[in-house]
């Protein structure tokens, strides 16, 4: 810990680029043309396959090729081979082989690029793209979850589950339905491309500009990764979404290598639900087996999740049934459904989301076979240590989560009877449930330069897709460098910066924050020791663990009229900086299991003719660990649990299994909350710290908060109906 006192560290700081993005100067990735120095800039349009499974067997571009404007029409037909180096287990991409754009004639789902047409203007490609023939020899797609074979098992064991769970007074066996969920960010994914000689730069809407998109480029066009730069300054939202180097970016960098111009290429809406991933479906069945007294003695887990038939997606959907209860015996099973579709990806809370969603409904439903108190059974199961590891807990303050949250919810007043409470023509349900993420960190590093003027430059290849990243950092720099928060400038976004890891995990304040750290105090001791070694500074001859600073200005801790300033310092001795690089590395083993926790309240109404749901109030109270800004903590929240709404009641991915085509793919069809199903949302954070999981003592946030909001809801709505839904999301129908 830092003997620097604390000013903007903790504080509820506004969001350093808000006017920026507020007035419109905040260039996203599809902003980027003319003004940015980019000339004669074309736009590309793909050419999506209209098959869900096949070969084409004859591209016609010559309607196309005729129209004005248009510069070129590439295809597999016409497209140069490209290596395509090995890149698995690297930039995200799951096992498998990744999609090949134009690299054959094979159709692997429904809406996979086959021809992308560049033109002078967006209108003439849009035109000409539509105008392209493309015929196939089409085959009977799989997109069926339930009706498809599965790869083999991963498996997990400890105990004789199957044994527990035949001699278990109080047996369940509960099968659950999780739809397929798409990002939908606010701003599509683009990618601008240009090349100069063998040197690429592209302008791209992702999370990990280095080892992500950089290193996949590299590997797809065979270059060293130093001729690859990655620009991305800001994202309008992403979830996830933007964590692998998608078909597209590829597409808009062969355009501008084939055309010799910079190219645009950005996504429609439609072209989101099968040009990225999703959240992949879930068929999950649960046994669980229990004594009278609510004390869980087995379960066993038999989980079918949807991949694509190319690559195969996993995710920590199994953590959960093995960590968050105390249970002797667990046997897990988790099987790929390799399908006629795209690969999915991670999305908040990824694997998390899913598996809690399950095991604290199921919890749910044994609290109501019992006549258990849904927090009393949870409290009868809290682990004494990490049941797969052995570790002790960092800090696991679950209860305490339930105990805050149970007193400002107004748990006690709650009539425990499903379907007891009226109000008018509303079925009112509360329910509750837990929430769990793990504490990830990850090597970062960070530049720091405090100039002449008394200003600071700090740098790292992060990024900042709502989180508040920018701000975070901006807090962490100040405060250890000792100078007001606007003195201190973050940039972020840039393959050339120092290496960071994916922005995803709520690893970033973690691990980029601690790099952010340690540089800004090593610059800070050079300046110290600068001062005490200089005859000409009132500090000169000082003790350097004496020496303390504050806006700016040098002092002594024991003789206040001994200061120095930072300007004065710098320039004195002829310097025009001080620098760093700050690192961070996160130990080797680990001595401590590091996981977020929290508790979610939800109370709901449930029209008693309609079985239309809304959400009356939420509550959900965290240990996170220290809180760096607790607006941006709060905007996260409740961002977690707005998104959480949309996974209880509304989002849901329609395929049409005749051809694999997606029949919702957007915003109208596509449900997600609007102002009007979101009210009374509210967080409460524990006070303190996790000193085992980082030098800063934080846990991380951004994941957690969509976890356990769609069991509290579902709950709620079987509190209120007595009615209980194991299928997300729950709709009308079901409640009918």
């Amino acid at each position: 810990m830092s003997s620097q006192p604390e000013v903007a560290v903790g504080s509820a700081k506004q969001r350093v680029e808000a006017r920026l993005k507020v007035t419109g100067r905040a260039p996203f990735t599809a902003d980027h043309g003319t003004a940015h120095g980019l000339e004669e800039v074309a736009h590309a349009v793909i050419v999506d396959s209209s098959v869900g499974r096949g070969r084409i067997t004859s591209i016609d571009t010559t309607e196309a090729d005729a129209v004005p404007g248009v510069v070129r029409v590439i295809s597999h037909a016409n497209a140069p081979t490209l290596p395509y180096d090995d890149n698995a287990g690297r930039s995200l991409n799951p096992p498998g082989e990744r999609l090949r754009v134009f690299q054959d004639d094979r159709v692997l789902f429904f809406g996979q690029p086959v021809a992308v047409v560049v033109a002078d203007t967006l209108e003439a490609a849009q035109h000409a793209a539509r105008l392209v023939e493309v015929r196939y020899d089409a085959e009977d797609p799989v997109t069926d979850l339930g009706a498809a074979p599965a790869d083999e098992p991963v498996r997990y064991s400890r105990g004789d589950a199957e044994e527990a769970l035949g001699s278990a007074p109080v047996r369940l066996d509960l099968t659950y339905r999780l739809a397929r969920n798409h990002h939908n960010p606010m701003e599509p994914h683009a990618t601008v491309a240009r090349w100069e000689g063998d040197r690429l730069t592209v302008w791209d809407k992702t999370q990990w500009v280095g080892d992500g998109t950089q290193r996949e480029l590299s590997t797809v066009f065979g270059l060293p990764r130093e001729q690859v730069r990655v620009i991305s300054p800001y994202l309008g939202g992403a979830f996830g979404s933007a964590l692998r180097c998608w078909p597209h970016v590829t597409i808009a960098a062969l355009a501008a290598r084939e055309t010799g111009r910079p190219v645009k290429l950005v996504l429609t809406r439609r072209q989101l639900y099968t040009g990225t991933g999703f959240r992949p479906a879930y068929e999950y069945r649960l046994r669980i087996g229990a004594d009278r007294h609510g004390r869980v003695l087995a379960t066993d887990h038999d989980i079918r999740s949807e991949t694509s038939s190319y690559e195969t997606f996993t995710e920590a959907v199994t953590a959960p049934g093995q960590t968050l209860y105390r249970t002797p015996h667990v046997r897990q099973a988790y099987r790929t459904v390799p399908l006629d579709v795209n690969t999915p990806t991670w999305m908040r809370g990824p694997g998390f989301a899913s598996g809690v969603h399950v095991l604290e409904t199921a919890l749910d439903e044994l609290a109501h076979e019992l006549g258990i108190d849904p927090i009393e059974l949870r409290r009868r199961n809290e682990p004494e240590q990490d049941e797969v590891s052995g570790l002790p807990f960092s800090t696991r303050r679950l209860l305490e989560c339930y105990a805050v949250g149970a007193r400002e919810f107004g748990w006690a007043e709650r009539n425990p009877t499903p379907g007891s409470t009226r109000d008018g023509n509303w079925l009112v349900g509360i329910g509750t449930a837990s929430a769990v993420c793990e504490t990830g960190r990850s090597a970062a590093r960070a530049s720091v330069q405090l100039r002449v003027d008394g200003t600071a430059l700090v740098q790292s290849a992060t990024s900042d897709m709502g989180p508040g990243t920018y701000t975070s950092m901006t807090q962490i720099a100040a405060d250890e460098l000792g100078v007001d928060l606007d003195d201190v400038v973050f940039r972020l976004g840039d393959s050339d910066l120092p290496p960071a890891p994916s922005h995803s995990g709520s690893k970033t304040t973690a691990s980029v924050g601690s790099a952010v750290l340690d540089g800004a105090r090593q610059v800070r001791q050079k300046a110290v020791e600068l001062a005490v070694a200089d005859t000409r500074s009132p500090l000169y001859g000082a003790d350097p663990a004496d020496v303390v600073v504050a806006h700016g200005v040098l002092r002594s801790r024991n003789d206040p009229a001994r200061r120095d300033s930072y300007r004065a310092l710098i320039g004195r001795n002829g310097r025009s900086r001080l620098e760093a690089i700050g690192a961070y590395v996160p130990p080797t083993g680990q001595s401590h299991s590091m996981s977020a926790y929290g508790a979610v309240f939800a109370e709901v109404g449930v029209d008693s003719a309609l079985g239309l749901v809304r959400i009356r109030r939420m509550l959900a109270v965290y240990d996170v660990g220290r809180i760096i800004n607790p607006l941006l903590a709060d905007s996260q929240a409740v961002g977690g649990m707005v998104g959480g709404i949309g996974m209880a009641l509304l989002e849901r991915t329609v395929t049409d299994h005749r051809d694999g085509r997606i029949v919702n793919a957007n915003l109208a069809d596509y449900l997600v909350p609007v102002s009007a199903d979101v009210h009374d949302l509210r967080a409460i954070f524990l006070d303190g710290r996790d000193d085992h999981a980082d030098p800063l003592g934080v846990k991380g946030l951004g994941e957690v908060v969509q976890v356990g909001v769609a069991p509290a809801i579902a709950n709620a709505v079987f509190h209120a109906t007595g009615r209980r839904v194991r299928e997300l999301p729950i709709t009308v129908e079901a409640l009918l």
